[in-house]
């Protein structure tokens, strides 16, 4: 088991916003979290990264608690987040973006490496790689921001809504490359409002509702599932 949550509460002040939530994330997975705006799930990946710490219960990762760490320290353990928004550095380079997402390591020849595997995974960010960040479409600014998480060598990426906005043509490329990501050995929790094709990838799902986790099942199970394809696939 590389990723432990157990019976999370976390709060925001004081609203409630993850109700003793439990889950498991294995070694070579992809596990995705669906569910409607204001489920819980960025704030799921939130308190695994270590940006919110829960009131109550316990996450272990390659069973180590993390949740009373600072976020810095989760990621040098091997956990880096994508985040909502993008979030990538307007005014530095796509190349500078990329060194910042490798901020906490000095291994200077596996960073080269590295820059070189987000190149060959997402070939338009070599095309502008001296290009300002700022400057670049919604698309290669998501692209940029995986690339980014990527450079701090995760064991576990955790991906929030890496299709928001985006054209159908570059969604596809997105879930494509998260699959080949997982293939090349990165386990991946994915947060995605795009029910059909996060569930299309999924090893396993779990479904979100007021911060709570109501369904949980394979990619397949959940697709298949008459509850959820009335409630997120939009299917009667």
């Amino acid at each position: 088991m590389l990723l432990h949550i157990d019976d999370i509460h976390t709060y925001y002040g004081s609203i409630q916003a993850l109700k003793g939530i439990s889950f498991i994330v294995d070694q070579g997975e992809i596990v995705t979290l669906i569910g409607a705006n204001g489920a819980g799930k960025t704030t799921t990946l939130h308190t695994i990264s270590g940006i919110l710490h829960p009131r109550h219960g316990s996450i272990t990762f390659e069973d180590k608690p993390i949740h009373t760490m600072p976020p810095h320290e989760i990621v040098k353990l091997g956990v880096a987040q994508s985040p909502e928004g993008r979030r990538v550095f307007g005014r530095l380079s796509v190349a500078e973006n990329l060194q910042m997402g490798a901020f906490l390591r000095n291994d200077k020849a596996a960073i080269k490496t590295d820059i070189e595997r987000v190149y060959s995974l997402f070939p338009r960010l070599k095309e502008r790689q001296k290009q300002l960040a700022g400057t670049l479409s919604g698309g290669e600014q998501q692209m940029l921001a995986m690339g980014r998480a990527l450079m701090a060598s995760p064991r576990l990426l955790l991906l929030d809504e890496p299709s928001m906005g985006l054209a159908p043509i570059l969604v596809d490329l997105i879930f494509e490359t998260i699959i080949e990501i997982n293939k090349q050995g990165t386990t991946v929790l994915l947060v995605e409002q795009n029910a059909l094709m996060a569930l299309s990838i999924a090893t396993r799902a779990y479904v979100l509702e007021t911060g709570s986790i109501i369904l949980s099942g394979t990619g397949k199970e959940l697709l298949n599932n008459p509850e959820v394809m009335k409630a997120y696939l939009g299917m009667e």
